[in-house]
């Protein structure tokens, strides 16, 4: 089925597909108010798959032609900031991983920092790139989640990546930044059931996995770094 020839109805579907992403959210929500941590991760990486997903079947669909009134790219930046951002963010202040008293600060300027990040006109480009950092708040707040490092570094380390959002560096976008594309996604699918394994361990989980899984945060951030800093300006889309 190409994307010419695709039934409107099969891109309805994908819509459909992308909002299930919200429910997900509200379910991890309900988890973490619950204190089922592992649970309400276990729903952010089925959110993750939707999101990694969906864009791959927009394209077959022949979105945003076959669905011209409406638009997809808006309802996964709502979904998105579900899931990546707001949940994770209330996972750790229900947990206890931040510090008391400052606690709420910290959460409002992840929240606020994103939300500059996800309205900005160049957060993504023309050649496949994210700017600023992408808002990969869920890897962050499960690493310092599992980690149980003390909530004084817990600060310090979203308080870090707030300030990374304003900071206009190019990062490789996954499913799309055509450079050592299939590197990238054979060592994510790795690492990513490394944290699947972490995440099912909570709340003890395996330190030591926990470190061997660093090797991709590290690969992607040499990666986008590398690649930044040889590519030409371009306008974002």
């Amino acid at each position: 089925m190409t994307a010419k020839s695709s039934p409107q109805p099969f891109a309805w579907l994908v819509h459909f597909y992308t909002a299930s992403g919200a429910v997900l959210a509200f379910m991890a929500t309900i988890a973490t108010f619950d204190a089922r941590f592992r649970m309400a991760f276990l729903l952010l990486i089925v959110a993750t798959v939707v999101d990694a997903t969906d864009g791959m079947l927009a394209r077959r669909s022949g979105i945003p032609g076959a669905t011209p009134n409406f638009d997809g790219a808006r309802l996964d930046d709502i979904v998105d900031y579900l899931t990546f951002v707001f949940v994770p963010m209330l996972i750790l202040y229900r947990a206890g991983d931040l510090p008391d008293r400052w606690d709420i600060w910290i959460v409002a300027a992840v929240l606020l920092s994103s939300g500059y990040g996800f309205a900005s006109l160049d957060a993504k480009t023309s050649d496949y790139f994210f700017t600023g950092f992408p808002s990969y708040w869920n890897i962050v707040a499960l690493y310092l989640h599992a980690a149980r490092t003390p909530d004084v570094v817990n600060a310090a380390v979203l308080l870090a990546f707030v300030v990374l959002v304003f900071v206009r560096i190019g990062y490789v976008y996954p499913s799309r930044t055509p450079v050592l594309q299939g590197v990238t996604n054979v060592l994510g699918a790795v690492w990513g059931v490394m944290m699947l394994v972490v995440v099912w361990r909570l709340p003890d989980a395996p330190q030591s996995l926990l470190i061997a899984s660093l090797f991709f945060p590290v690969y992607y951030a040499v990666l986008s770094f590398w690649l930044h800093a040889n590519r030409p300006f371009v306008r974002s889309t």
